[in-house]
């Protein structure tokens, strides 16, 4: 591979992402709680009026359904930019370049498609994933508890599950649920659920996140009908883990934005600080946390790009992923910690994005697998 060479449509595309994050969305952080978890109505819509008439909306579903057709590799380019403001690290362009669908609906048949799938897409709609439960959510094929028991024309799910984003507030999301207590991974099935489902409830909680906040959600005799299932019975967990591989590369180039913007902000700082007669810029011990910053930085883009890719060109790209995950991940908290330093009381203060990024940088070792995990 002697490198990579962006194409004149994709530096097009990720300079206009880039401009409506520091022309538009930005400014309207400033302006509201820095904890908010979402942009103002009147500012979400306008925005989005924006994106959708530049066509930069939903850029990575299927053209035929609405979206951009974009692959994976262009997709990481557009994801760096689009994280870079201060809810970005889970609410991505603050929703304003369309929201993503779960990616087992594609697998699903053209009439489940486009009654969730390109309506989902048009509208912005929040969905949400539902397979991690109390018992482990790295290891679903032994942990999935939630059952579905199929009677007749509908499954009748009972179970539970815990850290499922936007449950409370999605109009839908894919539930996994094991149909064959015998069978394994190969008895665990994949269906839609729709929200005000008699039986299926979400209850938010805390943590260290602002955005895109988890929910304990659980099913009692809630009832499915069997034109929801995805796929045939027993494929669910493969008709998610190939798909699944695929977007770690665009969550993965998620920790590399924000790490490119938390190292932008302390270059900034550094270069106008004083302390002692001397700009901080000029002090060794700052030099080595900016050269360290660099390194993880460029190393981080460089696996995401590599891994994106050879998953376009459908090669095996799993362990590929995996390094990808768990070097940003990792590398996100030390960019972003170091930047913190560098600001000294601003780096805490609730006047800097730094503070939320330093929190919620944490959560990214934990989440789509834990780093010992992969």
């Amino acid at each position: 591979m002697e490198g990579f060479q962006l194409s004149e449509e994709l530096v097009i595309l990720r300079d206009q992402v880039r401009r409506i994050i520091r022309e538009e969305i930005v400014p309207v952080e400033q302006n509201i709680d820095p904890d908010a978890s979402e942009l103002p109505a009147e500012d979400y819509a306008r925005i989005s009026k924006m994106t959708k008439d530049a066509g930069l909306w939903c850029m990575g579903a299927p053209q035929k359904y609405g979206g951009g057709g974009l692959n994976a590799f262009s997709m990481c380019v557009l994801a760096e930019e689009m994280v870079q403001h201060r809810m970005g690290l889970y609410n991505p362009g603050a929703g304003v370049f369309g929201r993503n669908v779960p990616a087992p609906i594609w697998s699903g048949t053209e009439e489940q498609l486009q009654k969730y799938a390109v309506t989902a897409l048009r509208e912005g709609h929040h969905t949400f994933f539902a397979i991690t439960e109390p018992s482990g959510g790295s290891d679903p094929a032994g942990a999935i508890q939630t059952r579905a028991v199929r009677k007749g024309d509908v499954y009748v799910l009972n179970g539970n599950k815990i850290f499922i984003s936007h449950a409370d507030i999605g109009e839908w999301g894919v539930v996994f649920a094991r149909t064959d207590s015998e069978a394994g991974r190969r008895g665990i099935s994949a269906f839609i659920l729709e929200k005000n489902t008699p039986g299926f409830t979400a209850r938010p909680f805390k943590t260290l996140r602002t955005s895109a906040v988890p929910n304990e959600v659980s099913f009692e005799d809630c009832e499915i009908p069997v034109t929801h299932r995805i796929g045939e019975e027993g494929q669910g967990l493969f008709l998610a883990f190939d798909l699944l591989t695929r977007a770690r590369f665009p969550y993965s180039a998620g920790n590399l934005g924000i790490s490119v913007a938390a190292h932008r902000m302390a270059v900034d700082y550094v270069n106008q600080r004083q302390t002692f007669g001397e700009y901080l810029a000029d002090r060794q011990a700052i030099q080595w946390m900016l050269a360290d910053n660099e390194l993880d930085i460029h190393t981080m883009r460089w696996l995401i790009w590599a891994g994106a890719w050879k998953a376009d060109r459908g090669e095996d790209a799993r362990v590929d992923a995996s390094m990808a995950k768990v070097y940003s991940s990792e590398a996100l908290g030390r960019v972003v910690d170091r930047c913190v330093q560098m600001h000294g009381g601003y780096g805490v203060s609730k006047e800097l994005p730094l503070e939320r990024w330093y929190r919620e940088a944490r959560i990214r070792r934990i989440g789509e697998g834990p780093s010992e995990v992969h």
